[in-house]
């Protein structure tokens, strides 16, 4: 929390200092508006997440049982570090430096540099560095969903629908599924075959490639330039 609360810190003190503006430029307001934008990035991303998952059940004949562990109070703790681990990266990559970029340099240029940062920044943090394959793949779905992300912040003027959009994607690959670092969660996967050849190849490029032209063409063709920074 203390990260986070130093970022919003830094964030508001660059703002002021390049462009004279306060952490509300970020687009936290109108709140009715930005929650709308938040919850329904929020669904979106939630229900491709859950889709996903349940295609890759079909491709490994494999099924989804509660988890032993599961408890309220785990679910919620998932919840909040999932909520400070997007918070944190929002802030990073969607923040008041993409905010002054665009400003300085246009939105296009400035899109595609916090597009390229997120793909970078996610080889380190998926442990591909090596695997060119890997990194080709991370790097491209991860600066795919970057991109889309950035767009809807420019598009809207606001960093909740890139926060909705993020969580939802997070909180379910995460917490409902347990795919990431937390562990066992609320449902894990139990029985089927590990995917070999191309069946892995089509299931990690669901995920990794077919989620994320589907948000950017949401946020492309049906995201309305309506305020744009």
């Amino acid at each position: 929390m203390l990260g986070i609360l130093v970022l919003l810190a830094t964030s508001w003190l660059l703002l002021y200092l390049v462009e004279k503006k306060s952490i509300l430029a970020l687009g936290f307001l109108p709140v009715l508006n930005r929650l709308q934008q938040f919850i329904t990035g929020f669904l979106i991303t939630a229900v491709l997440c859950v889709i996903v998952q349940y295609l890759e059940s079909l491709l490994k004949t494999s099924h989804f049982v509660l988890s032993e562990n599961f408890s309220i109070q785990l679910l919620f703790e998932a919840f909040w570090w999932d909520i400070k681990s997007v918070i944190t990266e929002e802030l990073i990559f969607r923040g008041a430096l993409l905010y002054i970029l665009i400003k300085k340099l246009g939105s296009k240029i400035s899109i595609s540099i916090s597009a390229v940062a997120f793909g970078i920044y996610h080889w380190f943090t998926f442990g591909v560095l090596g695997n060119p394959l890997a990194m080709l793949m991370v790097f491209l779905g991860t600066g795919l969903m970057g991109y889309a992300w950035a767009l809807a912040f420019y598009k809207t003027k606001s960093i909740m629908l890139a926060f909705g959009l993020h969580l939802g994607w997070n909180f379910t690959y995460n917490t409902v599924f347990s795919k990431g670092p937390l562990g066992d969660i609320i449902y894990i996967s139990q029985g089927g075959n590990e995917l070999t050849g191309w069946l892995s190849f089509l299931n990690f490029s669901m995920g990794m490639l077919v989620v994320p032209i589907i948000v950017l063409i949401y946020v492309s063709y049906f995201k309305k330039n309506t305020n744009p920074i």
